[in-house]
């Protein structure tokens, strides 16, 4: 599908209100590696769009394009408006969060709930996690890495498949060529990028769930979900004890079970 004149790839499934999932940054990422345990569970409520944002998957890369929160937030808006998108709530992971948060800040006539988990959208000191993250270079060992960086269950990096799989995602065609262009040293300014000034949150009066893991060291509650619990108006934040920054792969069913109560309340 066409989204501001960038061919979108994207998964859908389900019925119902529409329900737009923004997946994160990092090496070999699409939508589907972020959200596949998660669709079936969800999409028995709702009807469930899954685009993998320009840069990312298996969307379009346009030549000579320079990637930057703009470009996202602008992919995504085209994206909502293509496919005519009413009542429309946003489950946003990590950078995916921050782009939510954009979205209901530029458009918020678009936006009616939003569910943001291991959300950026405030500056902080860039953690070494992210770092290592954002300046990925394509090896088993180093996914490896990632992976246990990632999760708070580290046996999960001891599944030679799953980093296989990964390692594999982060290698396609173009994938690590894109990623590598996105997030160049010195890091800590693409955070700031993404981050909203303090006022612009205090503006956004949408309902929203805050979703983070208490062992995150990607993205750190305290410094994160917890400032933006304390600048969005109507906010909630749950946290989930002995998970990293995978919540929706580490607690999958628990996540689902608080974002079906929340949506439908």
């Amino acid at each position: 599908m066409e989204a501001g004149g960038i061919n979108t790839h994207f998964h859908e499934d389900g019925e119902g209100d529409p329900l737009l999932l923004i997946h994160g940054s990092g090496p070999g990422v699409s939508a589907w590696a972020n959200w596949r345990l998660v669709f079936p569970i969800l999409s028995k409520h709702f009807h469930l769009f899954a685009p993998d944002v320009v840069g990312f998957g298996y969307t379009e890369r346009p030549e000579g394009i320079r990637y930057s929160v703009d470009i996202w937030v602008d992919h995504m808006i085209a994206f909502i408006e293509a496919l005519e998108l009413q009542n429309l709530s946003i489950i946003g992971n990590s950078m995916g969060g921050a782009l939510a948060l954009h979205i209901a800040h530029r458009r918020p006539d678009l936006v009616g709930k939003l569910v943001l988990m291991g959300s950026v959208g405030v500056s902080f000191p860039i953690t070494e996690e992210l770092d290592a993250v954002w300046g990925y270079t394509p090896s088993f060992d180093n996914m490896k890495r990632l992976i246990r960086t990632f999760s708070h269950d580290q046996s999960m990096a001891d599944n030679d498949d799953l980093v296989e799989l990964r390692y594999q995602a982060s290698i396609q065609e173009g994938f690590q060529e894109s990623f590598s262009t996105m997030f160049p040293s010195p890091r800590q300014r693409h955070v700031d990028a993404l981050a909203l000034k303090e006022e612009e949150l205090k503006g956004i009066d949408k309902p929203t769930l805050l979703i983070h893991g208490r062992e995150d060291r990607v993205i750190p509650l305290e410094q994160t979900s917890w400032k933006l619990a304390h600048l969005l108006p109507n906010a909630e934040l749950h946290v989930f004890s002995q998970c990293g920054h995978w919540t929706q792969i580490e607690k999958t069913k628990p996540f689902c079970d608080l974002v079906l109560q929340f949506l439908n309340r």
